[in-house]
C-alpha cells in the first residue's frame, strides 16, 4: 500500500474475477498500491469476500458510482487493468455506455490518458458477434492495450473455460509495459 504506482484492478463478472486476491498481491509484490473495482454482477459474485479484499488493498471495493457530494476513497491511477472484461462491459466501454462505474471510469480514463490494458474474457460464440470486433477495434484507435489474440487471450469454446488459464500474468507484464511507456 505504500506505493506511489495506483493500479486500479477493475473487473467484471467472469470466473477468473475469483481469483483476485492472488493477482493483487502478484500487483503488490511488483510495488503497486492496488484499488479493486468491480462491475455490479461482479461485486455480486464477491460479495462475502469484500472485507478480506478490503484489508488486503487498504481500500474501499467500489462499484456503483458516487453519490453526489462523496469524495472519492481512491487516489488517482497511474494506471488501470480492467481483466476480466465480459462481453458487456467491452461492448458498453467502446460504446460510452456508462450506467456501470466501472466503464464509466474507463471510459472517462481514455480521456485522460490512464495508460490502460483491457484482458477480455468471453466464449468463441460471443466473440463472433460483429460488435466485439468493432469495439476491441475502437478502445484500441482511442489508445487502450488489447491482449486479445492467440498469444494473449483466445476465446474458448462455449462452458468450456478455465479460469485457472485465464492470462493474468500477460495482463500485469501489460500494466507495466503501458506505464514504464508513459514515465518521462
Amino acid at each position: 500500500m505504500g506505493s506511489d504506482r495506483v493500479l486500479y484492478l477493475l473487473g467484471s463478472a467472469a470466473p477468473a474475477v475469483l481469483d483476485l486476491p492472488a493477482v493483487i498481491e502478484r500487483a503488490q509484490t511488483a510495488g503497486w498500491n492496488v484499488c479493486l473495482g468491480l462491475t455490479s454482477s461482479a461485486a455480486a459474485w464477491l460479495r462475502e469476500d469484500f472485507p478480506a479484499l478490503e484489508e488486503l488493498t487498504g481500500r474501499p471495493i467500489r462499484h456503483r458510482h458516487r453519490i453526489a457530494g462523496e469524495l472519492d476513497p481512491w487516489p488517482p491511477a497511474s494506471a488501470a487493468l480492467v481483466a476480466p472484461a465480459t462481453f458487456n462491459t467491452i461492448n458498453s466501454w467502446a460504446l460510452g455506455l456508462t450506467s456501470e462505474w466501472l466503464v464509466a471510469f474507463a471510459a472517462e480514463a481514455i480521456g485522460k490518458r490512464i495508460p490502460l490494458v483491457l484482458l477480455p474474457s468471453v466464449n468463441s460464440a460471443l466473440a463472433a458477434h460483429p460488435q466485439f470486433d468493432r469495439s476491441l477495434e475502437t478502445l484500441r484507435g482511442a489508445g487502450v492495450r488489447v491482449l486479445y489474440g492467440e498469444d494473449e487471450f483466445a476465446p474458448h469454446a462455449p462452458k468450456q473455460g478455465n479460469p485457472a488459464k485465464f492470462p493474468w500474468d500477460a495482463g500485469l507484464a501489460a500494466i507495466e509495459q503501458a506505464w514504464a511507456e508513459r514515465q518521462p
